[in-house]
Formats: structure tokens, sequence, C-alpha cells
């Protein structure tokens, strides 16, 4: 019987290990910036956790890229313990690499506002708590500041949401890319009961409130 009991988990064992690898094997990026950034342009928004956030994009078409990491602060080469710790004054953030001539920065802002997270939580997300999961869309010139504020004034004149919209809006100063083992985590770790009840309900509210923005293969 022990022998028996052995082999069945070593064969669950096996299992668990071909499908993390199977797993690995889907991931679209390597939480990198484009080596190459001919014809794209750069988008930074903090929403959050960015596991859910940097998947929402991810899935959007005309996107290239997606990185998660910090922004918003002032300490350099942040860790994520430090982030957590509130003192640094990042936001957890994803820099966005896409295409505009395939998708405008004015879908990235609907995608963000409508579909990524909810912009009327005051500096947290859910369960997750604290400045540095604040809502916060950072701009790298005054006609993005503009799109940014003009489509908040919209979507609160919608009542969209009950509550009105406490996004952040801030001046890009520099992005830090997150530690390796947090990109493409949502991916990685759909086993994860934060991915299954927290992540998961995020992305599937992108995808069913934009269904002709999607890469192939991403339809509800």
């Amino acid at each position: 019987m022990n022998h028996l009991k052995s082999i069945l988990l070593a064969v669950l064992l096996l299992a668990t290990t071909d499908r993390l690898a199977a797993q690995t094997a889907t991931r679209s990026t390597a939480g990198k910036a484009p080596g190459n950034l001919s014809g794209l342009a750069v988008a930074t928004f903090g929403g959050g956790c960015f596991w859910s956030c940097e998947e929402t994009f991810e899935e959007l078409r005309g996107v290239r890229e997606v990185v998660s990491g910090y922004a918003g602060g002032t300490v350099k080469n942040p860790t994520y313990e430090q982030v957590g710790g509130e003192k640094t004054g990042h936001a957890e953030s994803v820099q966005v690499y896409y295409d505009p001539k395939q998708v405008s920065y004015q879908t990235l802002l609907d995608v963000f506002f409508l579909g990524a997270h909810n912009p009327t939580e005051l500096n947290y997300q859910g369960p997750d708590a604290g400045p540095q999961y604040r809502s916060v869309a950072f701009y790298r010139t005054p006609q993005e500041k503009q799109l940014i504020e003009a489509t908040i004034q919209r979507v609160n004149a919608s009542k969209h949401y009950a509550a009105p919209i406490v996004t952040q809006v801030t001046a890009f100063t520099q992005f830090w890319p997150a530690e390796d083992y947090h990109q493409g985590y949502m991916r990685l770790h759909p086993e994860s009961g934060y991915i299954q009840h927290v992540s998961q309900p995020k992305v599937d509210k992108f995808r069913k409130a934009f269904p002709d923005k999607l890469k192939p293969g991403k339809a509800m």
C-alpha cells in the first residue's frame, strides 16, 4: 500500500511540474521593455495590485509589452518590501508599451478607468489597502494630462460608478521594474487563491467590457 501511495504521489508531482512548465511556456513577455521602441509609445498606470493590471493590458490588442513595477515615489530601485512598507511614495504600477497605430492612448484610458480597476477607491483596491495601491495615471505630455482629466470628467458624468473618481493625475518621472517573480504572475500562478478570487474577476470584467478590443483568443 505504501508503495502504491509513493507511485501516486510521484505521478501527481510530475503532473504538477508539467502544468507549471506549460504555464511558463505560454507567458507572452519576459517582464522587460522591448529592445526596439521604434513605432511604440509608452503609458504608465497604477491600479492596485499590478498582477491583474498587467494581465488586463497584456490582453489588449495593439499592446506589445507590459511590465509590472513601481512609480510615483522618490526612492530609487525600490523593492517590493520597501514599497509595501509605505515609505517610498511609490505605487504598484504597470508600464505599457503599445503601437499607437493599433490602439490609441484614449483606449488605454478607457480600459484603465472602466475595466482595469475601480478608480473610486482611495488608497486601496478590494482587499489591498495602502497608498501603494492607489489609483494613479501618469502623464508624459500636456495632451495626455488633458485626455486623462477629460476622461475622468466623462466617466463621472456618466454615473458609471456610484462614487466619484479619486485617481491621482501626476507627471511621469521614473518607472522601476518589479522583481522578476512578479512579471506575468497571474499567468504563471492561476492556482493561487488570490489570483482566483481577486485578480481573475478584474480581468473578466475587462474582457466583458471590451470584447472588441481583445487580442485573438482572449474573449470570454
